[in-house]
């Protein structure tokens, strides 16, 4: 009987159209030209209508999927602040952001393929089920998407129990604690700096789903999807160094089913 070897593949993912009026935070259109996946900010965190339109149109063009980036209503606090949103507004707020994108995918092209929380709500449905079970009630209120979110999480539990498509991801560039959850960024050490710790950590992540803990520990992680910040200075090279050591180790990009 003849061995089947699987080649693992790997889905990029970046936070984009993180900007607002004249003020841009993350390099799209180059951006664009290394991931998979685009987590476009749909003007809760961050975003308007004109840049929702731009990365749509840019996203299409170079054959990148669009993904819903849902968030508390937190422009100022760039959505990482800590919010207490009833479940009934939650849900029509993260239906009214799908919905807006929607327009824009629509008219580029293509459509909403995914929706990815983020910030301070994407860690809060990591173990609110009130919150998580709110989120996913927006998602179908808007029609049902494939969900991204972190493995293990409540989030994705009630999202699978709602017959909801979900997609484990992972980061290479924040640290984790021994129970595979994302250390707070408030905590010293919680942002991996270091571009070359980031490629080597994408690489564990891809090819033996694991990373060390920011207590060293091997920790185990599934995911078909890795998150590359788009705001995270020098962004673009160290996206296109990621890639590329993934691929000359074997490792197939492409985005998720």
């Amino acid at each position: 009987m003849t061995e089947v070897i699987m080649t693992p593949v790997i889905d990029l993912n970046a936070d984009l159209g993180e900007g607002f009026g004249r003020w841009r935070l993350t390099e799209d259109e180059h951006l664009l030209s290394v991931v998979t996946s685009a987590n476009v900010a749909c003007g809760f965190h961050a975003g308007d209508a004109a840049t929702m339109r731009r990365v749509c149109d840019l996203a299409v063009e170079r054959g990148v999927r669009i993904g819903a980036q849902v968030s508390y209503r937190d422009l100022a606090g760039f959505g990482r602040r800590a919010m207490d949103v009833p479940a009934a507004e939650l849900a029509a707020e993260v239906a009214y952001q799908i919905g807006a994108l929607e327009v824009f995918a629509r008219a580029a092209g293509a459509g909403v393929a995914y929706v990815k929380p983020h910030g301070a709500l994407y860690n809060r449905i990591v173990h609110d089920e009130e919150q998580a079970g709110a989120v996913v009630d927006g998602v179908l209120l808007a029609g049902g998407l494939p969900v991204l979110g972190l493995p293990g999480s409540r989030f994705l539990e009630v999202a699978a129990k709602a017959g909801l498509p979900v997609v484990a991801e992972a980061f290479a560039d924040r640290a984790y604690t021994d129970e595979g959850t994302l250390v707070p960024r408030a905590r010293e050490g919680a942002v991996v700096t270091d571009p070359s710790a980031v490629v080597e950590r994408s690489l564990g992540i891809a090819r033996d789903a694991e990373v060390t803990s920011l207590d060293g520990r091997r920790v185990a992680v599934q995911a078909r999807s890795l998150c590359l910040h788009g705001d995270t200075p020098g962004a673009v090279e160290l996206a296109r160094r990621v890639r590329a050591r993934l691929l000359e180790s074997g490792i197939r990009v492409a985005a998720f089913a």
